[in-house]
């Protein structure tokens, strides 16, 4: 049985919405970003994104609003559009938070070794036994209680913003507008070409949707919020703080160092920009907080695979085994089972020289299609609604979301999202087997099998990618 606790305050849901997205990727963005792509499309790029994540969540905040009842984000798929579509949505979004987890543990090690020299590139073993006792510590933390977990998660976000503001704060007094403005559009031409331009915006897509996944961190503990419309509002000011955040921390560099220069810089690349304006301690300092801002994120993504489990398993879309809580409320077996499979993908840190990046790629593919599923919804009950005042709004506001999903997934998921099909093929077991223990004769309709036999045969091209290595892992 569970037992009354305290509810989370709408600050406390904006810092997670905040610190559930600020992980690594913000103090490595500018290199990234570099690396395939000029200031002006990196703008362009942001305008873009920014303007979809910003229709994301004012989707969220409708259907918040409107349904009040929902509960996690596969419960606008399920309510939308059947239980299926409900477990698709909500095991893509468990896939994405454990991965994320896979992907800090390669950053945190990366910061350690800066400082102690024994962590390497950070993929050896010393690096997998340290990122290992993170992970089963904060699952601890976690398993103690969710909203106590949620008010240390408050603490780490206002620390671990400090080093991103003072960053900020001494790049615009560095900033030189001649840096800024070579070869702005990144042609060889140097003059705006649309095909060199267009290809250069597809390069930002995948690294500037990452490091807004975990905007839907509030309306998953909704429930546990002192008002449900909290939720909602949490999502919205969260985005336009992380936009803000993000905007300068990847852009300001490109006034301080050449593209090339940034393109070849190690990680975090902060780091090493902010040691070129204020000394070596420049690079120590964001190491430090970078360290801090992963455990403030890593504490987050591990409250929410588990309580995303849980809940899928009391709507019936998971086993029932998923729904075992502690005394504190806590989804222990759920905490467990996914603390289990981050600790088997640590071990990929032996294997791969490319783990932090293929962690996130596969991250961010599959959480796309939970917030795809979030805009199809969006735009079916204003529809529905049509007739009412501000539903044309919010129709439009749906289609832009959905477009801008659809987007995404076509110019860089695509071969990431194939991948994540191996994952459901296990995922879609299970959702039998919990539909046969609710009593279901018919667990999967035709076009529920037409959908599998399509999951199966995206897998399958997948692993031929793999095998043949087209695709690097």
């Amino acid at each position: 049985m569970e037992t009354t606790s305290k509810k989370i305050s709408l600050f406390s849901l904006t810092a997670l919405v905040i610190s559930s997205s600020i992980g690594g990727g913000v103090f490595g963005i500018a290199s990234d970003l570099s690396s395939g792509s000029a200031v002006g499309p990196s703008l362009i790029a942001w305008l873009i994104v920014g303007l979809g994540i910003l229709m994301l969540s004012l989707s969220f905040n409708n259907l918040i609003s409107k349904r009040p009842d929902l509960v996690g984000m596969f419960s606008f798929a399920e309510a939308g559009f059947g239980p299926f579509w409900g477990f698709i949505s909500g095991w893509g979004y468990w896939l994405s938070a454990w991965l994320g987890n896979v992907a800090f543990a390669t950053m945190m090690m990366n910061a350690f070794a800066y400082f102690f020299p024994i962590f390497d590139d950070g993929q050896n073993i010393p690096s997998i036994i340290l990122a290992s006792l993170f992970m089963w510590s904060l699952t601890f933390i976690v398993n103690k209680g969710v909203e106590s977990a949620a008010l240390l998660n408050t603490v780490i976000t206002i620390c671990k913003l400090t080093p991103l503001f003072v960053f900020i704060v001494f790049g615009i007094f560095a900033f030189k507008l001649d840096i800024f403005t070579a070869n702005f559009w990144g042609t060889v031409s140097h003059n705006f070409e649309l095909h060199a331009v267009m290809s250069q915006i597809r390069n930002c897509m995948m690294v500037m949707m990452w490091v807004f996944v975990g905007i839907e961190g509030a309306s998953i503990l909704s429930t546990r919020a002192e008002k449900k419309s909290d939720a909602g509002k949490a999502t919205v000011l969260g985005v336009l703080s992380l936009l803000a955040i993000y905007v300068m921390a990847s852009i300001i560099p490109y006034g301080i160092m050449s593209q090339e220069q940034l393109a070849e810089m190690k990680q975090p690349s902060m780091a090493y920009v902010f040691e070129s304006i204020v000394g070596p301690w420049g690079a120590a300092f964001i190491n430090i907080g970078l360290i801090i801002s992963l455990l403030g994120s890593w504490l987050s993504w591990t409250m929410l695979p588990g309580e995303t489990a849980l809940l899928m398993s009391r709507k019936g879309l998971l086993p029932k085994a998923f729904k075992y809580v502690n005394k504190a409320g806590a989804p222990t077996f759920a905490l467990i089972v996914t603390a289990g499979l981050v600790q088997l993908f640590v071990f990929t840190f032996l294997f791969t020289d490319k783990a932090y990046n293929f962690a996130y790629s596969l991250c961010t593919a599959s959480i796309l299609i939970c917030y795809l599923f979030v805009t199809l919804y969006q735009i079916k009950i204003s529809y529905q609604n049509r007739h009412m005042k501000g539903e044309k709004q919010q129709f439009v506001i749906g289609m832009i979301a959905f477009v801008f999903q659809i987007s995404a997934i076509l110019l860089s998921g695509l071969i990431y999202l194939l991948i994540c099909f191996i994952a459901y093929i296990p995922g879609v077991y299970f959702y039998i087997k919990a539909r046969r223990e609710d009593g279901e004769e018919i667990v999967l309709s035709t076009n529920e099998w037409i959908a599998t036999a399509h999951i199966v045969v995206g897998a399958l091209i997948a692993i031929g990618l793999i095998y043949t290595g087209f695709v690097q892992i």
